[in-house]
């Protein structure tokens, strides 16, 4: 079975669907609540065990009720977890979302890992040189060059999610193969993502824009890939969907475009969905992960 390994952010989403974004010192009552496991890395794990890959996930989870939740979340969803705080004195950060309906466009508060330390397990090693391929989003930085470090020691190909940028990063983009930017990352400088990071050491760095085709380039050449037109119901955690995708593509033994393209497609499908995990049950999933249209 395909393998992955998923380094990074674990946290409790807490999600209220409104009819509109409250304004200053505004009550509302939402037309829908989720509540699930969240973070980049996170979510990417879960998209990756959805189209058929072995997912394991380290991140910092730790003890209590909420990491009682995300722990439960994932096992329904086929995530193994490899907690990097093997005390469970920590806990999940909580992430507040708000998602407006008629658009889908979606607000988040979170602490993130801010100010949580963590030590890098034993096994880290081993782990990566099993996996397929190893994706991080850096938000546990320790974690994050100590994985990307173990899976350049072993040959096995490395994604970073850059949705924003962190110091870390600046050490990871060399052992990277691909990166894939938000468009809203912005390097250090304020500057843009584009075919410059190739010269940081990545073979191939994309830039998603939502419903906007989305941009690569690589040494060999540059492109476009355009989205499927869907109405946006959500657009939560599209972009960690579409890592996750990208991710399966890449251990599948797809090129990076053909993984650019599987990935596109998922992501697609996921933001027509209500919901951090309804998307998961469309029958039309694996069809639009083999090439097909939603």
């Amino acid at each position: 079975m395909t393998t992955g390994l998923f380094v990074g952010l674990a946290t409790v989403d807490v999600v209220q669907r409104v009819e509109r974004a409250p304004g200053p010192n505004e009550k509302v009552v939402s037309l829908r609540a989720d509540v699930s496991a969240g973070g980049p890395a996170t979510n990417a794990a879960v998209t990756f065990a959805a189209l058929g890959g072995r997912a394991t996930l380290l991140s910092v989870v730790g003890g209590g009720p909420l990491a009682a939740l995300v722990r439960g979340d994932l096992a329904d969803h086929g995530v193994e977890v490899v907690d990097a705080d093997t005390a469970g004195t920590s806990r999940p950060a909580l992430s507040a979302v708000t998602v407006v309906d008629a658009t889908g466009e979606r607000s988040v508060v979170s602490r993130n890992a801010e100010g949580v330390e963590v030590e890098v397990p034993a096994e880290l090693g081993e782990l990566a040189a099993e996996a397929d391929v190893v994706l991080v989003d850096g938000h546990h930085p320790r974690l994050a060059l100590a994985a990307v470090t173990a899976a350049h020691r072993a040959g096995t190909p490395v994604v970073v999610d850059a949705g924003s940028w962190k110091p870390v990063l600046a050490e990871v983009f060399p052992l990277a193969r691909v990166v894939i930017c938000s468009s809203d990352f912005r390097l250090p400088g304020g500057e843009p993502p584009g075919p410059g990071l190739l010269d940081d050491g990545p073979a191939l760095v994309a830039v998603s824009a939502g419903a906007d085709p989305l941009r690569w380039w690589s040494r060999d050449g540059s492109g476009t890939v355009p989205a499927p037109a869907v109405v946006a119901r959500d657009t939560l955690a599209a972009g960690d969907v579409l890592h996750g995708a990208y991710a399966f593509g890449v251990a599948e033994g797809q090129s990076p475009v053909e993984a650019l393209r599987l990935a596109v497609r998922v992501a697609s499908l996921k933001v027509g969905h209500v919901g951090p995990r309804s998307w998961l049950t469309d029958p039309k999933l694996l069809t639009v992960a083999r090439g097909g249209t939603a």
